[in-house]
């Protein structure tokens, strides 16, 4: 699966463990930035990683902040991104199965590195359901074409 990655600051050390983690399952993994433990805005991180998902450049994305609450409010004011935030297994599954989530966002201060894992491994096993489901995230795909500048 082809993953993009990226975080702010607060979320550097999380996103290259992330990285290192993902790449060792054999999936490809692009890093969007932030490079260092330098202060940054993580608007600007999280636009490059729901651009590229909306273009399609990648099949996933995974966004780190200091609570991931950031981040899924960026990411989401991109048309046709579903981005969603998880500090749990189950809303880490349900992003995908019932929601259609491309991006999943984390807190690196909420969010240790073994559950961050965990996270991760169950959304990127998950797959959307449809089901009930579909005609929900319908809704949502027509709500971005409304408001589709």
């Amino acid at each position: 699966m082809k993953i993009v990655i990226g975080s702010d600051h607060l979320g550097f050390d999380l996103k290259n463990l992330l990285k290192e983690y993902v790449e060792a399952q054999g999936h490809v993994c692009d890093d969007l930035g932030t490079y260092s433990h330098d202060p940054v805005d993580y608007p600007d991180f999280a636009l490059k990683v729901a651009e590229d998902i909306a273009a399609g450049g990648h099949e996933r994305g995974i966004l780190i902040c200091g609570t991931g609450i950031g981040m899924a409010i960026v990411a989401n004011k991109v048309p046709g991104v579903r981005a969603a935030q998880a500090h749990d297994v189950y809303s880490a599954e349900r992003a995908r199965k019932s929601n259609d989530a491309q991006i999943i966002t984390l807190g690196a201060l909420v969010v240790g590195p073994e559950l961050a894992k965990s996270l991760i491994d169950v959304w990127l096993r998950s797959e959307f359901g449809g089901g009930r489901s579909a005609p929900k995230v319908d809704k949502i795909k027509a709500i971005d074409e409304r408001y589709r500048r």
